[in-house]
């Protein structure tokens, strides 16, 4: 069961025409557990005339039709579900991910180094752990995976990587994120995987979901190329099963 009992501050923003940003934390502090939490409730309570909830790492937008709810309305239905301390919502079956990756990124020295590890001691405290998506977002599907270890809460690089490809695995501030789609980054390069997180054609575009697990298994870059060419669900290899 999810209960929302002690979250750190919360904060209600209006967004846009028709959303409402449930923030928590004071801003200096990232809140995920509390954001990932409050979605959940907030599902559970099946507010009328809420058509969106999205997570980010220290918030929740809410979509709402303004139609079927004004935005008055909605904030305190909202202060109620998320604020009674005998609310709880029912987590339901959680999902991990096994993603096969090969560790053969430009800055794996550097972020093992950073670490304190061996660039081997690096793969393995790396396919070792079970990271949750805490947010999608800066692409379509792209998840921010954590939390790792603290020896790997390093900060972003100075300067930026002018471009990775898509499926690379970056790290900083003791995540990763699996980039959806090329991109310049100032998070160090570490590795790659055959894993599509949005493709439009699938039954469900989005693969990863906000409170999904997700572990890499390492393989070798051979694995990786062939998977990318030879899977047209984008998956990558990728299993999924279910949490009790």
């Amino acid at each position: 069961m999810s209960q929302l009992t002690t979250a750190p501050q919360m904060d209600l923003h209006p967004m846009g025409q028709d959303g409402i940003l449930v923030r928590f934390g004071d801003g200096f502090e990232v809140a995920t557990q509390p954001a990932l939490t409050a979605a959940r409730v907030i599902e559970h309570a099946r507010i009328e005339g809420v058509v969106e909830i999205a997570t980010a790492l220290a918030s929740v937008l809410v979509r709402f039709a303004p139609d079927r709810i004004s935005r008055a309305q909605l904030a305190d239905r909202l202060r109620e579900v998320l604020l009674q301390p005998s609310v709880d919502a029912d987590d339901g079956p959680r999902r991990l991910w096994t993603i096969p990756a090969v560790f053969d990124g430009p800055q794996l020295a550097d972020v093992a180094r950073h670490a304190g590890l061996t660039e081997t001691a690096a793969i393995t405290a790396l396919t070792d752990a079970q990271l949750s998506v805490l947010a999608i977002g800066f692409a379509p599907g792209q998840p921010y995976l954590g939390y790792l270890p603290d020896a790997w809460d390093m900060p972003r690089q100075t300067d930026l990587t002018p471009q990775v490809p898509a499926g690379a695995l970056v790290t900083a501030l003791r995540q990763l994120v699996l980039f959806a789609n090329p991109s310049p980054t100032g998070w160090r390069w570490i590795g790659r995987c055959a894993f599509v997180p949005f493709q439009p054609d699938r039954p469900d575009p989005f693969a990863l979901q906000a409170g999904d697990c997700v572990q890499f298994a390492a393989t070798d870059a051979g694995t990786i190329d062939q998977l990318r060419r030879n899977q047209p669900d984008g998956l990558g290899g990728a299993t999924c099963a279910t949490l009790t």
